[in-house]
């Protein structure tokens, strides 16, 4: 785990990001999608922010919009307590040497025609970082950062296994000296026996090059793991935000602790005695999403207000932010029932 600071190296404030649905002959607007509605959090240097949720809820989207690689629809971010505007050049070109993407597919993320040496020392090149007579030894010096054999840098990806094809991936994130980087699930698509080495691969950098990572997965005994704090999402707002060990023990939004309740735990006793909950439903249509709370219709404890009312995003308990109706204002989580 990072050496965090108290000092935000990114700001997001409202971020949404909706895209148009169109259809007929003339692919006339029908409706939008809103994959990102109304998100704020901060992330603080050299901190590791995990963000959870199910398939669908606009993690991946969320983390492409702070690097730019969807436009935010309205919302603000600030990197370095500076706005990232979209459009002026010389600010996005600056951006996206500070700001880089993990990709989660190492076989689709990487091109099938360029060599190890070429997909590396691109951004490189586009960033015009080194003289051409010195980028040979910074690729062999990040192969060597991430685990791989200089000599691999002739080869192409298809003779690579999932995990070195991963490690590319990351060296070619590190090329620029990025100071944030949004790890887009990237340990989804491997071995399990693979997994744990990136994970730490990349707490590892993390350390040595002092990096802020926003960490987006599925697992949640991983998450806990890399992460300082970690964000619940659920149909594209966040949920619950709080710090690593108090969201596990103390989870205040019953999305949440469905969640964890679906979590495996090494403890015959505590897995044979511990209540687990199946949300029924499916996750709604972005594009339609249910009026008031968004959970609502899955919620084992929505009331009357949950169906009518949106709760806000607070601070329920110092630095412990939910958006429920059911958990108490005064911040004891008495409104809450437990559920494990």
């Amino acid at each position: 785990m990072s050496k965090k600071t108290e000092s935000p190296i990114l700001q997001v404030r409202d971020l949404e990001v909706h895209f148009s649905i169109r259809k007929g002959l003339l692919q006339r607007q029908t409706g939008v999608v809103k994959a990102v509605d109304g998100v704020s959090f901060d992330i603080h240097h050299g901190e590791t922010l995990g963000l959870v949720g199910e398939s669908g809820c606009g993690k991946s989207t969320l983390g492409r919009a702070i690097v730019k690689l969807v436009e935010p629809t309205a919302g603000k971010i600030l990197f370095n307590n500076k706005e990232l505007v979209v459009g002026r050049r010389a600010d996005e070109r600056a951006m996206r040497k500070q700001l880089q993407l993990i990709f989660q597919d190492p076989y689709a993320s990487l091109n099938p025609r360029m060599t190890v040496k070429t997909i590396v020392s691109e951004p490189l090149i586009v960033h015009k970082i080194l003289p051409r007579q010195q980028i040979d030894a910074r690729v062999a010096e990040l192969l060597e950062k991430v685990g791989l054999d200089v000599s691999f840098m002739h080869r192409y990806p298809h003779e690579f296994s999932g995990g070195q094809r991963q490690r590319i991936g990351i060296a070619r994130a590190l090329a620029v000296n990025p100071a944030f980087i949004v790890c887009d699930e990237p340990i989804s698509a491997l071995d399990v026996s693979i997994q744990a080495q990136i994970v730490n691969l990349l707490a590892d950098l993390q350390l040595e090059l002092g990096l802020t990572y926003l960490f987006i997965a599925h697992d949640l005994s991983m998450v806990r793991y890399i992460s300082d704090r970690v964000a619940v999402m659920y149909l594209g707002q966040l949920m619950e935000l709080a710090d690593r060990n108090e969201i596990y023990k103390n989870p205040l939004h019953p999305y949440t602790i469905a969640l964890l309740s679906a979590v495996p735990t090494p403890d015959p006793v505590v897995e044979q005695n511990r209540r687990r909950i199946v949300l029924a439903g499916d996750l709604p249509n972005p594009s339609n999403p249910p009026q008031g709370c968004p959970f609502h219709t899955r919620c084992p404890l929505a009331i009357e207000q949950c169906h009518e009312e949106k709760p806000a995003f607070v601070e329920v308990r110092p630095k412990h932010f939910s958006a429920c109706h059911r958990v108490d204002e005064a911040g004891a989580g008495t409104g809450l029932p437990k559920l494990i």
